[in-house]
């Protein structure tokens, strides 16, 4: 007798390690890229800024939800009532990841600090999640500390690669 696709498949539940470390990676890669691109483009006064952080929270929420939406569809399996609310509430690690950019960007628009330069303190605050999140999940997986923090440098080198990147841009 053989066996169905779904039975020889079956889903796979996500987990939650794995979606915080996605989630944080891509949020804290998209606000780097943000950053830079609104710098680039845009203004730096403090209205802009407070724009560019309601920007990078509709971008945050817009990249979950088509997110959440893929892995809703691609599932081929049979979904129940409210499957498609709880597999989008899954992305939360993408939006928080984008948070303490959003909080450096309003700052800056409510004159907490400058305006004007406030791009780098954003990259070093993403590089610096980048290497937590990868040096939390390689010990989660009972790495050594050593390759934990190894793990967690070459995570970090993502965000090294949108500086650089915006830096070559300008």
């Amino acid at each position: 007798m053989a066996q169905s696709t779904a039975a020889a498949h079956p889903q796979r539940p996500h987990d939650t390690r794995e979606a915080l470390l996605f989630g944080g990676v891509y949020g804290a890669v998209l606000a780097s890229s943000m950053v830079a691109a609104l710098t680039q483009y845009g203004h730096t006064s403090r209205d802009s800024r407070r724009y560019d952080a309601v920007w990078l929270v509709v971008t945050a929420l817009a990249s979950a939800l088509a997110h959440g939406y893929a892995h809703y569809i691609a599932e081929r399996a049979p979904h129940r009532r409210g499957d498609a609310l709880r597999t989008l509430a899954l992305e939360w690690p993408l939006v928080a990841a984008v948070l303490p950019t959003v909080a450096i960007l309003a700052g800056a628009g409510w004159g907490w600090w400058p305006a004007n330069g406030v791009e780098y303190p954003a990259f070093a605050l993403n590089i610096a999640l980048l290497f937590t999140l990868g040096l939390v999940t390689a010990r989660w997986s009972h790495r050594a500390w050593p390759v934990a923090v190894l793990i967690g440098a070459v995570d970090a080198l993502l965000g090294v690669i949108v500086v650089v990147a915006n830096a070559l841009i300008k």
